[in-house]
């Protein structure tokens, strides 16, 4: 059984609300300082005073977020001013569109130009599962494996469901070596914590870590 210690690794402890202030950005910052979280999760707003702030503390953004439909050289700008903000981690949304018109080289060749500008930072790439068929999630887990991303994520937190084990064991068995996972959106229990991460799950992304590990 993994302890609470041994669970605040793998979170990326995130904040992504359309009303988060200053003051709770700053809160979260120190709690995951503190707990020793894998990153924290905040809006590309807040990361260059973060990274003043907080100068040692692995900062993730989030891109095109979180409804994926921004041109790609949108995508690629938003990237490239947050990196210069100062995130180490970046959190894409693709463009759920090309999915359903069935584009999977040009979903492929949107994140392999954010992999290109984002060589040496993590890059994780977010697939919003909700909306997705099992087919057009095996065909998105090599989309971004031939992009060359570090992670394929489920969730945005904002569709109409987040991160289950069933999805989470089907990108295991479909992406390509070296790509991780990272399971958000809904999870809300250290039971649910668990079961992702037995299921395959590198990371967790959620704004309950406190709730869930204290």
């Amino acid at each position: 059984m993994m302890d609470t210690q041994t669970l605040w690794p793998y979170i990326d402890h995130t904040l992504l609300k359309p009303t988060a202030s200053w003051t709770e950005v700053q809160t979260l910052c120190a709690e995951a300082l503190e707990k020793k979280a894998a990153s924290v999760c905040i809006p590309p707003s807040f990361v260059a005073r973060i990274q003043k702030t907080f100068g040692d503390l692995n900062i993730c953004t989030v891109i095109g977020f979180p409804l994926g439909y921004h041109t790609t050289r949108i995508k690629v700008e938003e990237a490239r001013a947050a990196m210069e903000d100062g995130a180490g981690e970046l959190d894409m949304m693709i463009n759920l569109g090309e999915v359903k018109a069935g584009n999977f080289e040009a979903l492929t060749g949107e994140i392999a130009a954010l992999r290109e500008i984002s060589a040496g930072r993590v890059l994780k790439v977010i697939v919003e599962t909700c909306y997705l068929t099992e087919a057009e999630k095996i065909k998105l887990c090599g989309c971004v494996s031939r992009a060359g991303a570090d992670y394929i994520k489920t969730s945005t937190g904002f569709g109409s469901a987040g991160a289950t084990v069933a999805d989470v064991k089907l990108f295991a068995r479909h992406i390509g070596p070296g790509v991780k996972i990272k399971a958000s959106g809904g999870v809300s229990t250290r039971e649910e914590l668990l079961a992702l991460i037995e299921a395959g799950a590198s990371r967790i992304g959620t704004s309950r870590g406190m709730t869930i590990l204290g």
